[in-house]
């Protein structure tokens, strides 16, 4: 820093990171304002080719690694640290917003820029991060990208994962060009922030600013497949018949039960596949999610104890086969005290209203914090909605937000 001056004279270009943020959503912009930018999509690749030419415009160089995450370095005075990092995702839902993962990828690259308007260098070398797969609506598992670098799932795995279509993630990503020469994972870094919208409505409604975030809920997420008979809707009598969408029914009730048992538990069927989807015929198979989430395993193990349970009653009263498969495990997340810390002092030398805060939402600092201190940054977002076309945020909101990383930044860079 220059003699004299203090953090809080360093501002982000606060123009500059909304332009960013309304470049990138122009990317597979949706007709109600939205974006849908599927992962390893060719939409993906637009994306990822706008960010990199961002990234290289600023002096950073640019690695990508054999899953696709694409990391851009800012030397240190002393490069022999290992980086603090910053970052998010690119891609979104079918429906997704504006906001969601692109805001913490802007706001990462924002503090590089910004760095490089005062002519800082940090003594650690700074990397700005874009995770591969964080929502994992084309591939599972969910968070695949940063799973992968910290060793939550295996290279060979994540390449092989098939989407809807059969298509392998490998081959998407070789598709896209991006299916980089740099090891996955395997180095250290000296501490991890994400900058994200909150996706829910606890800022908004309390009038803060920042989002202090001290952990993220644990989650369990389950493949159910209830099989049964396809049978012609008309001949087949009610009590003769193997419904899989009826059984299927019972289990998703059982799911919602089970989570408003406590405060702070959290259950969704997000997705149903029907065959054969047949207006006349009665279902065969039903395939559905289950998403559990909680601040502890126990609430964990007591959600996944009640709907095996279920899933045994309802196949024996209604002649079904049910199979239950786990496809996500996080345990409850607590976040690093130093980073945490310096994210709440960050909010607090610049004046914004701030309070701690756990994410509902898995985010890539869910993997990161297992291989190094990190912490997240929340801002507030229009009426808490977010996954959807219409999510919002202020200009302002997004600038507080990447304000206080950058302060976070220079905390732990030195």
């Amino acid at each position: 820093m220059n003699a004299g001056s203090k953090p809080t004279d360093i501002q982000i270009n606060a123009e500059r990171l909304w332009g960013s943020l309304m470049d990138m959503a122009k990317i597979g912009a949706t007709p109600k304002g939205g974006v849908k930018r599927l992962t390893l999509t060719d939409l993906d690749r637009q994306g990822r080719d706008q960010f990199v030419s961002w990234c290289t415009a600023a002096g950073l160089a640019v690695t990508v690694d054999g899953v696709g995450n694409i990391f851009a370095r800012r030397a240190g005075r002393n490069n022999a640290l290992p980086p603090v990092v910053s970052g998010s995702h690119l891609d979104t839902q079918p429906s997704g917003g504006r906001f969601d993962g692109c805001f913490g990828v802007m706001a990462a690259l924002e503090v590089a820029r910004t760095l490089n308007d005062r002519d800082l260098q940090t003594e650690a070398p700074f990397e700005v991060a874009m995770w591969t797969n964080e929502e994992g609506s084309r591939y599972l598992p969910v968070m695949g990208g940063s799973g992968a670098f910290t060793g939550a799932h295996t290279v060979e795995e994540i390449l092989a994962a098939p989407d809807l279509d059969g298509v392998s993630f490998g081959d998407a990503l070789r598709a896209i060009g991006y299916a980089g020469a740099a090891p996955v994972g395997g180095r250290r870094l000296g501490a991890y922030f994400e900058a994200h919208i909150e996706q829910g409505p606890l800022l908004e409604n309390t009038g803060n600013t920042i989002g202090v975030v001290t952990g993220a809920l644990g989650q369990r997420w389950f493949e159910v497949a209830v099989r049964g008979m396809d049978a012609h809707a008309g001949p087949t009598p009610m009590h003769l018949r193997r419904d899989a969408l009826y059984g299927a029914s019972f289990l998703i009730q059982e799911v919602n039960r089970l989570a408003k048992a406590t405060e702070h538990s959290r259950g969704t069927v997000g997705m149903i596949v029907n065959r054969p989807n047949s207006r006349n015929v009665v279902p065969g198979e039903t395939v559905i999610s289950v998403d559990f989430r909680d601040t502890d395993v126990f609430g964990l193990d007591r959600m996944e104890q009640g709907i095996r349970a279920a899933a045994q009653r309802i196949s024996a009263e209604h002649a079904l086969e049910i199979d239950m498969r786990q496809t996500v495990f996080f345990p409850p997340c607590h976040f690093d005290a130093s980073c945490v810390a310096a994210v709440r002092a960050g909010a607090a030398r610049l004046g914004y209203r701030h309070m701690d805060i756990v994410s509902g939402a898995g985010h890539d600092a869910v993997n990161i914090a297992g291989v190094a201190p990190t912490a997240m940054i929340f801002v507030p977002c229009e009426g808490g909605i977010s996954h959807n076309e219409i999510e919002n945020a202020t200009p302002e909101d997004v600038a507080a937000g990447c304000n206080v990383l950058l302060q976070a930044v220079l905390a732990q860079a030195g």
